[in-house]
């Protein structure tokens, strides 16, 4: 079916630019995050001074593929690309590699609580509910 006839629903275009504005905030995050200061550090607990030096170069790069790669799926969503897919699904798995070594492995759960846990899994089913929406747009040939 070709695209340009295929008359999409109101709610896509709402969903869509609602996930834009989610992942951008994503990226404000990620810049949020990198970009921490010798004041804001200062701030912090010791705890979590310890915690954020704990972060390798790799974790910011996979932070950074995850968040921009979220938006630039939306972005092709809504252009109606279809490699809005595969790049929702690196972020998915990118979102998936840093909140699991922010977790789990950094040890950000002993710092902050359990509690602490409850946005990176929002973020996660966020981002693979956006690649199995995509999916879905593929099918329907709202996207190609």
């Amino acid at each position: 079916m070709n695209q340009n006839k295929t008359k999409l629903p109101v709610w896509f275009w709402i969903f869509t630019i609602v996930m834009l504005l989610w992942n951008l905030m994503g990226v404000a995050s990620f810049f949020a995050h990198t970009m921490v200061g010798e004041e804001q550090l200062q701030a912090m607990s010791e705890a979590e001074r310890n915690l954020y030096g704990q972060y390798p170069l790799w974790t910011k790069i996979v932070f950074a593929i995850a968040t921009f790669s979220g938006a630039l799926g939306c972005i092709a969503l809504l252009m109606r690309k279809k490699w809005a897919t595969p790049i929702l699904l690196i972020s998915f798995i990118t979102i998936c590699i840093q909140m699991g070594h922010s977790l789990f492995i950094a040890g950000a759960l002993e710092v902050y609580g359990a509690q602490h846990a409850i946005l990176p899994a929002v973020v996660a089913l966020v981002g693979l509910g956006l690649y199995f929406f995509s999916k879905h747009a593929e099918k329907r040939d709202w996207i190609s």
